[in-house]
């Protein structure tokens, strides 16, 4: 865990099982030189690849075969500031096998953004990584968090001791 116990570094295994809860995540690429993000409903294949469900055409297709990509799934709660993401880099390849396609399509994946003939991507994991953020503790009676080791304490005004206005260091 990191530094103040709220954020866990997540295994391989966890990452994966985590990955069979979601029904969509984000496929992460490159279109056109730059970084490019697109939702998409996903599942994880028995051999442990991802199978990426998209709408058939355009550049996505062309950018996500026979490439590296990265895709990201997440669960999260704000109202108690804790869940999980998870990370997955590794080479796509578009499905073109008749029979694979047959496949997936007769298990009912399905693109996120429905219209048009689906295409599927399979994502192979090179490298898989995972954090989960716990619900932070409650605050203390009153409501004023306390300070963190190292910190400054502070003034009335506002200000950590020590420093001018605007919280610079003073001259």
């Amino acid at each position: 865990m990191d530094r103040d116990d709220r954020v866990e570094k997540l295994g391989e295994a966890e990452c994966r099982r985590l990955l069979s809860t979601v029904p969509v995540g984000r496929v992460v690429y490159t279109a056109h030189a730059l970084p490019a993000v697109l939702p998409v409903a996903f599942e994880s294949a028995p051999d442990g690849r991802l199978v990426l469900a998209l709408r058939e055409g355009g550049t996505v297709s062309r950018a996500l075969d026979g490439t590296v990509a990265a895709f990201q799934a997440d669960q999260l709660d704000p109202a108690a500031r804790s869940g999980w993401s998870v990370l997955v880099r590794g080479r796509t390849e578009v499905v073109r096998d008749p029979a694979r396609y047959g496949a997936i399509l007769a298990g009912g994946l399905a693109p996120w953004v429905r219209g048009g003939a689906p295409m599927y991507v399979l994502l192979t994991p090179e490298l898989i990584t995972g954090r989960r953020v716990l619900t932070p503790p409650d605050p203390p009676p009153g409501g004023v968090p306390r300070a963190r080791a190292g910190n400054e304490a502070r003034t009335g005004n506002g200000a950590a001791r020590g420093t001018g206005p605007g919280g610079r260091p003073p001259r």
